[in-house]
């Protein structure tokens, strides 16, 4: 008797066990890729201590940054490589190659030499693996996306895809907890090391006495990435036990394949205009609210509210166990009322609420800003020595006394406005009755000035009542260890990030199923895979940078969330007038030909 395949557009058969190991496979080693490249995001300070030794400490911190922006802007290309091979050669071969890459790449992050060792050639094979990680992940999404919808039933495409989409969000929160395992325990067992130098010596203090920093910080950061290669080695062998997509078979069967796969989905205008709709009517919204509630909320709870990095990462790793399960009730609910309205309502529960939301966030986890936020602060400046800062790889230099102030108090999370003042005049601010004078970036005596202004401002700020570095503030929330979060603010502060994950979920967790939806087999990987990663590589990508230059230039905290907001209402129009409802009912096999 001859085993048959059974069809999956049959609508009112479940999912058979062999298909559902199929997609919880593929899920499983798409969280480790994702998992691979946010480890560098969360380790990048450290890294850049490591990499980028001679530069100073701002400096440092900006090229570890930009080497991981790196990986984010290469992923579009990533999308049309590998998205034209899946078209080509197969989507089984083409997850096979793309896994390798990431696995390899971050193994070999985690072996690399320091610039210590091999002085200016590490930093620059560190950002080239960057790269490959990035070029690995642009032909990951696609290929995953199109390879479980291609499995599954006609009816269940959101609910099974929305595994998919939960990879992501799973693989931040894997990197995590192992982080903050592997930094417990290496800085709990072993003893602190010297900070050396460009030349590998010790840097001295004052006294005389070399500067230390924690073990994890010198050594222990590579265990994460070495790690890795046992995730690697699961995940190749889920996926040697894989079948190719069922899909992609009949229409090799048939000889429908495209020869140029690339040029047949962005080409033509047919075609082309999906692409274009896909993108400003789909992934630049979801995209914004993805980043927004993951990324810029781990930002803003650090680095703008002021709470401690292992804090922030407990708080924000409890919302997302929490808050994941989300991703499978959205991608369920969306075979049932179709994926727009819930896209397309995430992007605008999130444009409406951000502001508020934001604001309860500062209030619950460092009380003493926000009430420190009442006082009024004004800057005095000449218009035309503000800019705009919008730096995103890290490589403008802002040295008007408009900007340095500006960034000043940015940095410092205090919220002013800005009245004009005479050309030529160097900007000054007023925090309630003292007035600090700026100063030129590119003065003879910049360096004491900057001394004198730093003081100044930080006085004048914590006699205004603003928590500043070297004071103790009682009321900032803090997390002891992983499970401290049962007390009300804390818990407060969870479940404000985890709505904000489930946000994330509504617009993430249907968006692989309507991508699938909008191609037909024979260019569907390389059609969906581009407007995605220009989606989440540049418009998710450029938020953080994007997002500063606004606050700064606005004298206000909340500002950058202008960005997110105006992206995603602008998704709201242009998908409500142009993406298509009712795709959820589609029979992706009747396309072969299309």
């Amino acid at each position: 008797m001859v085993a048959t395949t059974p069809d999956v557009r049959d609508r009112a058969r479940p999912m058979t066990r062999e298909e559902k190991k199929v997609i919880l496979a593929s899920s499983a080693g798409t969280i480790f890729e994702w998992y691979d490249f946010y480890l560098y995001g969360s380790l990048a300070a450290i890294i850049g201590a490591q990499f980028f030794t001679p530069f100073p400490e701002a400096t440092r911190n900006v090229f570890a940054l930009l080497a991981f922006a790196a990986g984010f802007i290469v992923r579009p290309f990533g999308a049309l490589v590998f998205g034209m091979l899946g078209d080509l050669i197969g989507r089984k071969y083409t997850f096979l190659m793309t896994i390798l890459i990431m696995g390899f790449s971050t193994f070999i992050v985690g072996m690399l030499p320091s610039y210590y060792t091999w002085g200016v050639a590490a930093p620059i094979i560190l950002i080239a693996l960057r790269m490959l990680q990035g070029l690995a992940l642009g032909g990951e999404y696609g290929g995953a996306a199109v390879y479980v919808a291609e499995h599954a039933p006609q009816n269940q495409r959101g609910y099974f895809t929305s595994f998919i989409q939960t990879t992501a969000t799973l693989g931040l929160l894997l990197s995590l907890i192992v982080i903050l395992m592997v930094q417990g325990y290496v800085n709990g067992n072993y003893p602190d090391q010297p900070v050396l130098d460009a030349a590998g010596l010790p840097v001295l203090l004052a006294d005389g006495t070399p500067q230390m920093m924690k073990a994890f910080n010198a050594w222990g950061w590579r265990i994460p990435f070495l790690g890795s290669i046992f995730l690697l080695l699961v995940s190749l062998y889920i996926r040697l036990q894989m079948n190719e997509s069922p899909a992609f078979k009949k229409m090799k069967e048939e000889g429908a394949q495209s020869k140029a796969p690339l040029r047949e989905a962005f080409g033509n205008w047919r075609n082309g205009k999906i692409a274009l709709i896909a993108l400003l009517g789909l992934t630049a919204g979801q995209a914004v609210v993805w980043y927004s509630g993951q990324f810029y909320a781990l930002f803003f709870v650090q680095n703008v509210i002021k709470v401690d990095s292992f804090s922030a990462n407990v708080f924000v790793a409890w919302s997302l166990i929490l808050g994941t399960y989300g991703f499978i009730f959205f991608g369920k609910l969306s075979d049932r009322i179709g994926r727009k309205p819930i896209i397309l309502g995430g992007c605008l529960i999130a444009a409406i609420t951000y502001f508020p939301v934001f604001g309860f966030l500062t209030k619950t986890a460092n009380p003493m800003l926000y009430h420190a936020h009442q006082t009024a602060i004004v800057v005095t400046a000449d218009p035309a020595d503000c800019s705009f800062q919008f730096n995103p790889v890290g490589t403008a230099k802002f040295t008007n006394s408009c900007d340095i102030l500006k960034a000043g108090l940015t940095s410092r999370s205090a919220n002013s406005e800005t009245v004009a003042a005479p050309a030529g005049t160097i900007a000054s601010v007023q925090v309630g009755e003292t007035v600090i004078q700026g100063y030129s970036g590119i003065a003879d005596n910049a360096a004491e000035e900057k001394a004198r202004f730093d003081k100044e401002l930080n006085d004048a700020l914590s006699a205004a009542g603003y928590p500043v570095a070297g004071q103790e503030n009682t009321t900032v929330a803090k997390a002891n260890h992983f499970f401290d979060i049962f007390s009300g603010q804390k818990i407060t502060i969870v479940l404000v990030l985890t709505y904000l994950i489930i946000l994330v979920t509504m617009v993430y967790g249907p968006i692989a199923a309507m991508l699938v939806e909008l191609y037909p087999t024979r260019i569907r990987y390389s059609g969906l895979s581009l407007p995605y990663h220009i989606g989440n590589g540049w418009f998710g990508g450029l938020l953080p940078a994007t997002a500063f230059a606004i606050s700064a230039q606005s004298g206000n905290i909340y500002a950058g969330l202008w960005y997110a907001i105006v992206v995603a209402l602008m998704t709201v129009v242009i998908g409500a007038l142009f993406v298509p409802g009712g795709t959820h009912k589609k029979d992706i096999f009747a396309d072969q030909n299309q």
